[in-house]
């Protein structure tokens, strides 16, 4: 049996650390910052700088990975001799998702003995990365390339994606919300509670006035995912542009109900996500029984 990678791109929002722990090849978004080029190199300092200058007024502009660049990705995979299992953002979320598989095509004919596996994930942000964090475990115990593609599919949808912005305006650069829904949410204090259903597209669960109530929102969706399922061991990824103090709230919370739960991490918000969403943007990732806008 050929041994095989699993790669990824840098919107899983994995750590930096991470990645290279585990030896996990990726490809990293690009973007602007004020016009200037700029790579997703998934590092938590440049996370954290990055969403500072944001509040401090710098405009973000991210573009999506040529069919290209994927080809010449993919075929530093299989030169190593080894297949390959390949992780993006979901199809619905990103265009970028067809050139991974137009590039994916023309990267098998240069290698008819290996295999090359694009993975629709319908995930995005750190339920992507979850599910990769999942598929690494599994590798790593020895389970074989059919194994983990098939536990993806079949478990891709059990992801919950719980999100909150605190600003309107980012969403409405992104085309999300019209100018006089941000308009009228920012005058009345609206925060969108967010979720991705199966189609991994998003959308909104409920809106809300004020920080807190949309926290509380969160909360009460993510226990109530908690309690209908065995939490015993559960991991949650709690990832957050800019507001520690949120997710630590969050942490706590979920914690104080369900001591049962396996680890809670907490970490930064990938930038590429994050220019779409802006600072303020909390995020809540977990196995679940089902995605509901709860």
């Amino acid at each position: 049996m050929r041994d095989y990678l699993i790669a990824t791109s840098s919107t899983s929002d994995l750590p930096r650390t991470y990645l290279d722990a585990h030896g996990i090849p990726f490809i990293s978004y690009s973007f602007t910052m004020d016009g200037k080029p700029c790579t997703d190199d998934c590092r938590e300092e440049t996370r954290a700088a990055i969403y500072r200058k944001m509040r401090e007024g710098a405009l973000l502009k991210t573009s999506m990975i040529s069919e290209t660049a994927y080809a010449d990705f993919f075929d530093s995979l299989l030169r190593t001799g080894q297949d390959a299992v390949y992780l993006d953002m979901s199809e619905k979320m990103s265009a970028s998702y067809a050139n991974a598989a137009a590039a994916a095509e023309t990267i098998r004919k240069r290698y008819p003995e290996q295999r090359l596996v694009v993975v629709d994930t319908r995930c995005i942000s750190g339920g992507l990365g979850l599910l990769v964090k999942h598929l690494i475990r599994m590798k790593e115990g020895g389970a074989t390339l059919d194994e983990v593609v098939a536990w993806a599919d079949a478990n891709k949808l059990r992801i919950a994606h719980r999100f909150t912005v605190d600003n309107l305006k980012y969403l409405k650069a992104g085309g999300r919300v019209s100018n006089a829904s941000a308009l009228v949410g920012t005058l009345l204090a609206i925060k969108p509670v967010l979720y991705v259903p199966d189609e991994g597209t998003l959308d909104v669960a409920q809106k809300v006035r004020g920080r807190k109530s949309a926290l509380s929102a969160i909360l009460r969706a993510v226990l109530s995912d908690l309690s209908q399922t065995d939490a015993t061991g559960i991991e949650i990824d709690i990832l957050n542009a800019d507001c520690l103090q949120d997710a630590e709230y969050i942490r706590d919370e979920i914690r104080k109900v369900h001591p049962e739960v396996g680890e809670i991490c907490i970490t930064s918000l990938g930038v590429v996500i994050g220019a779409h969403c802006g600072p303020g943007l909390l995020t809540v990732f977990y196995l679940c029984n089902g995605r509901v806008p709860q």
